[in-house]
């Protein structure tokens, strides 16, 4: 180490030690052991085009914790015989980085291995330690591999963002995770397969859910549980609940437990019980469901069990998600549970759920009634001759922009579908609503 801060060049990848951490003793050896990312890895795809033409361009992958940037930074070294260097962009300063290059410079000109400089969380470096690896990067001394969790057009200065490719990484998905989960329980080698360790459907997707896309996560968990299980027993539900500490209780997602729960919630809020909304809601959070799955079903309450009594209820339901959208787990899972109060102690209405529903299912009877003549468009004279449009009245022209002209069907003249509640804004709708229907009667009695 040059003073602590960044590694010496080496090969790579070196083996792990026996008692490295299970994450770093199944860090894939090569690329098809790589999991998810199939977009970069798969056949016929960027990475794995690079790894069979031996031709590398600098590059920046940018994605989540735990999805294969360092792997892949790794595997590249190897593939392409550089001599590797770990940079800390939080540890390591300017002065550092030129170094560093010099020396990958000196390096190359004496006919010795290109290093490949791998930087992770490249966007905390400055614009100025940015700016000190455009010539070497330019001249091919080194082979420049960034790490970002952020979005790297947002923080890599434009000239440096004009040299590298960009490759963008996703969360691994919960079968990817489980994939993964059973190798490293089978692997006599890297993995537990010693301990002897047979673990369950539910306890798998349990630990996938946890590591909420990130590989290492999961892994890291996997190997708390077996510790805390007997060799050559079955993984204890008590060693996983101890190790997710209540974050993630071991259910089904796709099982009886998960749509009990999603309805325990469902009624609770259309019964207007905050109480019983927040619990079951924090049932499902801590059980790892998916936030954004709770935000869209907050979306449906707020629109089938409240609807117009309280129209804000929508606006707030919406606003909800972008908030977690925007803050992410853990700080936006408040803005779900203040949504679910919110929409539990909302006056309550399904009287626009059972409108659509008696519209829709007339409409589904096949019968398409016209639409009447003076409420067609009449963009041409020979239409206007066959009597589209006429007799329209524009409600902007009254003083109380009403009119008395029937606008459904002639068949239909008369029908109502929208019965609206005596409760919240609803009520005020519901007397509005009577109003119009006592002043149209008045105008079309006097017509």
């Amino acid at each position: 180490m040059s003073g602590g801060l960044f590694e010496e060049p080496q090969a790579a990848p070196q083996p792990p030690r026996a008692d490295a951490p299970l994450a770093e003793r199944m860090r894939p050896r090569s690329l098809d052991e790589v999991v998810g990312q199939q977009h970069l890895v798969g056949p016929g795809a960027p990475l794995r085009r690079m790894f069979e033409s031996g031709e590398f361009a600098s590059m920046v992958f940018w994605g989540p914790p735990g999805t294969g940037k360092t792997t892949l930074a790794l595997l590249l070294a190897q593939r392409g015989d550089f001599s590797f260097r770990n940079f800390s962009a939080v540890l390591s300063g300017i002065k550092e980085v030129r170094e560093a290059m010099e020396q990958a410079q000196l390096a190359r000109q004496r006919g010795g291995r290109r290093t490949l400089l791998f930087v992770d969380e490249i966007h905390r470096f400055n614009k100025a330690q940015q700016d000190a690896f455009l010539p070497f990067v330019e001249r091919g001394d080194v082979l420049l591999v960034g790490a970002t969790t952020e979005n790297p057009s947002f923080e890599v200065i434009g000239p440096l963002m004009s040299r590298v490719q960009v490759h963008v990484l996703q969360p691994l998905s919960e079968e990817e995770l489980v994939g993964l989960l059973r190798r490293a329980l089978a692997d006599t080698e890297r993995g537990l397969g010693a301990r002897r360790h047979a673990a369950r459907a539910e306890q798998l997707q349990a630990l996938a859910r946890f590591g909420s896309g990130d590989a290492r996560r999961a892994l890291l968990a996997l190997e708390a549980a077996a510790r805390q299980s007997d060799v050559g027993e079955p993984l204890r539900d008590a060693a996983l609940e101890s190790v997710f500490q209540g974050r993630a209780l071991l259910y089904d997602k796709e099982g009886e437990q998960h749509f009990d729960l999603i309805s325990a919630l469902h009624k609770s809020v259309r019964s207007s019980d905050p109480d019983a909304a927040l619990y079951w809601l924090t049932r499902m959070l801590k059980s790892g469901e998916d936030p954004l799955y709770l935000a869209r079903r907050l979306v449906r309450m707020a629109i089938e069990d409240i609807g117009l009594a309280d129209p804000n209820a929508l606006r707030y339901a919406l606003a909800c998600r972008d908030a977690f959208h925007f803050l992410g787990s853990p700080e936006g899972e408040l803005a779900l549970a203040e949504c679910a109060l919110y929409l539990a102690l909302a006056p309550k209405s399904d009287a626009a759920y059972r409108a659509y529903g008696d519209a829709s299912a007339l409409v589904g009877e096949g019968y398409a009634y016209p639409v009447p003549l003076h409420i067609r468009n009449a963009p041409t004279r020979f239409m206007r001759g066959l009597g589209y449009g006429r007799g329209y009245q524009h409600a902007h022209d009254d003083a109380d922009a009403i009119t008395a002209m029937e606008c459904l069907p002639e068949a239909l003249a008369g029908r109502r579908f929208y019965h609206p509640t005596a409760r919240g804004v609803e009520a005020r709708l519901q007397q509005r609503l009577a109003e119009l229907k006592a002043e149209i009667a008045r105008r079309r009695a006097q017509s």
